[in-house]
């Protein structure tokens, strides 16, 4: 089991960190161009700022346990991702743009996943 918790915290730091940086380096106008339509209904400082909150969980969902200090850490960066997910796909869905709905209830659930079995309470 540890081993797929690796892997998926893997996954979600992978992901977040590029998606993250993508918003948080790029204009408003490169992230719609880039397939990003759904940048068209938020400031560019609210781009900014879900793309600086990606970066920053895609860091602490695996710095704290690779680092054996702070594993609850690694849980509340997890719930993090989740609640962005959720955000996520109310948007996507709210636009009627099915196909990013499975990726994001994909990335949900790799997100729950990860916030339950690295939950000190649980893990024991």
């Amino acid at each position: 089991m540890n081993t797929a918790i690796w892997i998926i915290q893997g996954l979600l730091a992978f992901a977040f960190l590029m998606a993250g940086a993508m918003k948080l380096f790029q204009p408003k106008e490169k992230v719609i161009a880039s397939g990003g339509a759904w940048a068209g209904d938020f400031s560019a400082s609210n781009i900014k700022i879900i793309g600086g909150l990606e970066v920053l969980c895609g860091i602490s969902v695996i710095v704290p346990k690779l680092l054996h200090h702070g594993h609850y850490l690694t849980s509340i960066a997890a719930s993090g991702i989740a609640i962005l997910m959720v955000g996520a796909f109310y948007t996507h869905f709210r636009r009627k743009e099915h196909p990013f709905l499975l990726v994001t209830g994909i990335l949900l659930l790799m997100a729950l996943f990860v916030g339950y079995y690295t939950c000190p309470a649980i893990a024991k």
